[in-house]
């Protein structure tokens, strides 16, 4: 069965050059930049870091957010080093579960560097999926136990049917703008990694 990632990438190549539909607001210097990166992966990447946040909603909660669509969701953010360019790639995998319906839901792209909002109070990753298909921001809670995920739309795919005809739109709508999930062990975002070598690297961390 084709897997959600490969028609991902394949989406990328056949939309070379398109512009994500998640912006950058305002670089952010060497030394914040670096400074994001340990709160983010709890250290200095290396040659490759991988951090993991998990939020599953309890009754409790959707009973207050009537409005929200999601009832569980995965992030997971990964860092690598590319020698070629003497720099850091960044890349996110997004895995959500509706609350009204069945099935996984995945999807995927890649991370600006460490970015400002416009007042400079809060620094965050800002990912975009490709061919315009949206993105999420990604920063961090004081105590950098949480990831704070914003969006306002995403293009998403059915884990089982990882085919353009299966994508599909998350919009914010009321109570899905923002999402505050709690860092977790790598091996939680297992489920969202489909190459082999890759899984097992993450799966020894």
């Amino acid at each position: 069965m084709k897997q959600t990632l490969l028609v991902v990438a394949l989406a990328a190549a056949a939309c070379a050059g398109a512009s994500s539909a998640v912006q950058a607001q305002e670089e952010v210097d060497k030394a914040t930049a670096a400074a994001f990166d340990n709160r983010m992966f709890a250290g200095p990447p290396g040659a490759k870091a991988y951090a993991c946040f998990v939020r599953r909603y309890d009754a409790n909660h959707l009973a207050q957010h009537p409005k929200q669509k999601v009832s569980a969701m995965k992030l997971l953010v990964s860092a690598e080093d590319a020698p070629e360019d003497k720099t850091t790639n960044y890349s996110f995998r997004l895995g959500v579960t509706y609350r009204h319906r069945s099935g996984n839901f995945d999807s995927s792209g890649f991370c600006n560097h460490a970015v400002a909002t416009d007042s400079g109070h809060e620094i965050r990753f800002e990912c975009g999926v490709d061919c315009e298909g949206g993105g999420i921001s990604v920063a961090l809670s004081k105590d950098d136990k949480s990831a704070i995920a914003r969006l306002a739309s995403i293009r998403m795919w059915n884990r089982n049917r990882p085919d353009d005809d299966a994508s599909e739109e998350l919009l914010a709508g009321a109570d899905d703008k923002i999402f505050r999930l709690d860092r977790a062990d790598a091996r939680e975002c297992a489920e969202l990694v489909t190459d082999r070598k890759e899984l097992a690297a993450l799966r020894h961390k």
